[in-house]
């Protein structure tokens, strides 16, 4: 488990986890699992005719600034494998420091990975500067998404004031196929509100579907899109289907990413139209 690139500011948390698969004599289990406090990863029994499911969870209940995480997945040549969080990610108040989360995907030849985190809600003067870095072979397969809430929505909060850096790399037979960044700072409040920006947003979303047979995906999932309640769009670059989603209403977007997800496994590999059960707790 490679460890953030700065150590965690004195008295702040410095945790990860690590959880690697394989396939031996035609089984899948567990080769890997490295456990930073205050992070766990629990491994619930998968739904009837799901996947097996990996559960990470912070048991600090949340971050603060200055905390260090960093994750890493590897779904090992011919494994499956979901993944999810116990709960959403909240992203507390911080009196000056930085949060940071760099989490690592790896996806070796004919394996299948679901990166299906629930939410991350940013609390009004947090700062996070997130790396999401993912490697991939060339008959690999990738379900990725990504959701951010921006405030309390439940308690009337906005977020106005902080720090959002969210950066994307996707390696595909070790060459860079996709990279995307952003960067919110200072007076959020002005960028999410003008119509220029985020037109008024409380939500958005990133989905990543990468691998063979990805690109075939296009024309549906824009359909879905479209019969949908909350803006989103589909894009094909480099073979990275890239889906985005953006709303006033969190729970109206969390409810329609779910839907688009259960869409994209069930046409794509022929799974279950769901996402994990821990999304509805």
């Amino acid at each position: 488990m490679a460890p953030p690139d700065a150590p965690a500011a004195p008295g702040r948390a410095d945790g990860g986890a690590a959880v690697a698969v394989a396939l031996t004599d035609g089984r899948q289990h567990l080769a890997m699992l490295e456990q930073r406090s205050p992070w766990r990863v629990l491994f619930p029994r998968p739904e009837r005719g799901d996947l097996d499911l990996a559960v990470l969870a912070n048991t600090g209940g949340g971050i603060c600034g200055g905390d260090r995480a960093g994750l890493t997945i590897r779904a090992g040549a011919g494994t499956r494998l979901v993944v999810t969080t116990q709960a959403a990610e909240k992203l507390y108040c911080s009196t000056g420091p930085d949060a940071r989360i760099d989490t690592s995907l790896a996806v070796e030849a004919d394996a299948w990975l679901e990166w299906v985190p629930q939410e991350t809600i940013l609390f009004d003067r947090s700062r996070l500067a997130r790396r999401i870095e993912i490697d991939l072979a060339e008959t690999g397969r990738l379900l990725a998404a990504e959701m951010v809430i921006y405030g309390r929505a439940a308690h009337g909060e906005a977020w106005r004031q902080g720090l959002f850096s969210d950066r994307w790399r996707v390696r595909r037979g070790g060459r860079l196929a996709w990279a995307d960044s952003l960067w919110l700072a200072d007076d959020v409040a002005e960028v999410l509100a003008s119509p220029a920006g985020f037109g008024g947003a409380r939500a958005t979303a990133t989905v990543l579907a990468v691998g063979p047979g990805a690109e075939a995906l296009q024309a549906g999932l824009r359909d879905h899109f479209a019969a949908g309640s909350v803006r989103a769009s589909a894009t094909l670059l480099n073979g990275v289907l890239i889906g985005r989603l953006i709303g006033p209403d969190p729970q109206s977007l969390r409810t329609e990413l779910a839907r688009h997800l259960g869409w994209l496994r069930a046409a794509w590999a022929g799974l279950p139209d769901r996402v994990p059960r821990l999304w509805q707790i």
